[in-house]
């Protein structure tokens, strides 16, 4: 994270700070895990049942689809002209290699996030407690990187970005922390962040077209994204009993 903020890019270095910062949470938690209990078990690498897998990728581009057509249709961003062939084709392609790359930076993170801190909170508290706990620490993980301006390119003040974002993670958070919980599978989760991430910093940014304030209402710091995945994140809150305790 230093040497990211350091060269004002998330991308210096072929995108190794990018990698490297993503997996600092994996490493740390392996590196833990192997310090006390001299193994690494209990991550949730299982498969589990693959309809979790599917629903993980699934529910990001749901929910995000619905944030940017909200915006279309009121008209804070707009749908790029072009051939609808054309556009589908290229979506297609990113979204192929897109995923493929977007695992590997996500596998990072979630062993720390969801295969070692989620399933110890879990075991001490409550589910809303834990997924709480999970979206402040993962979203203040973030904010050195959006105080410099690393993370995003996005022009709109930082105050706006870290509440913004913020409350995006920490919805996001009962959605991971409920299908980790339940699938028992640390893949569920390297699959919704690689969707998340895919669908929220690439695919649908490059359908829209910036009016100017889009940002401050659609993508990763957009006040309809935030409320779009609490509302997620109520669905996933009101399932919390179907968790086996």
């Amino acid at each position: 994270m230093y040497l990211a903020i350091s060269s004002e890019s998330m991308m210096a270095k072929g995108g190794l700070y990018a990698y490297g910062g993503m997996w600092s949470p994996g490493i740390e938690a392996i590196l833990t895990q192997l310090l006390y209990k001299k193994n690494i078990r209990g991550f949730g690498w299982v498969w589990g049942k693959t309809k979790y897998q599917l629903w993980s990728y699934a529910v990001p581009f749901l929910y995000i689809l619905v944030i940017y057509a909200i915006g279309w249709v009121i008209g804070f961003g707009g749908f790029i002209q072009g051939s609808f062939t054309n556009i589908v084709v290229t979506s297609l392609k990113v979204i192929a290699f897109g995923t493929v790359m977007g695992c590997i930076s996500a596998l990072g993170e979630e062993i720390g996030w969801s295969g070692f801190f989620v399933p110890q909170l879990a075991k001490a508290t409550s589910f809303t407690k834990t997924s709480l706990l999970r979206g402040i620490v993962w979203s203040v993980w973030h904010y050195p990187l959006n105080i410099w301006g690393v993370y995003s390119t996005v022009t709109i003040p930082v105050w706006y970005k870290l509440i913004s974002f913020t409350v995006l993670l920490t919805g996001m958070s009962f959605v991971f922390s409920w299908l980790r919980l339940k699938s028992g599978s640390l893949w569920t989760e390297m699959f919704m962040h690689a969707s998340h991430n895919l669908f929220i910093q690439n695919i649908f940014p490059s359908l829209t077209t910036d009016k100017g304030m889009t940002m401050y209402y659609i993508g990763e710091f957009g006040v309809i994204s935030a409320v779009v995945v609490l509302l997620v994140a109520l669905v996933f809150f009101m399932k919390r009993g179907q968790l086996s305790h």
